[in-house]
């Protein structure tokens, strides 16, 4: 996967996170995602690591740096 993939999939997993109903957690989302086909199971928890990693979520929370990061990509998928 190269890092034009890897920052996509970030993207569109902060937007998952993001848009999640409040009994969901970002597990069910991340399940959710695996199921779509867009990453397998073991991308998808290297992803989450990453976003832990680069402090977009701390816990089962987007920081204020995530919630930033999901609505540019939610800005940047309606322009699409």
């Amino acid at each position: 996967m190269n890092d034009e993939d890897k920052q996509l999939l970030k993207q569109v997993t902060l937007l998952g996170i993001l848009k999640k109903k409040p009994e969901e957690t970002p597990d069910e989302v991340m399940r959710m995602l695996v199921d779509t086909g867009m990453y397998t199971l073991e991308e998808a928890k290297g992803i989450f690591e990453t976003l832990k990693n680069e402090k977009y979520l701390e816990g089962d929370t987007l920081t204020p740096k995530g919630i930033t990061a999901a609505k540019e990509a939610e800005a940047m998928f309606k322009q699409g």
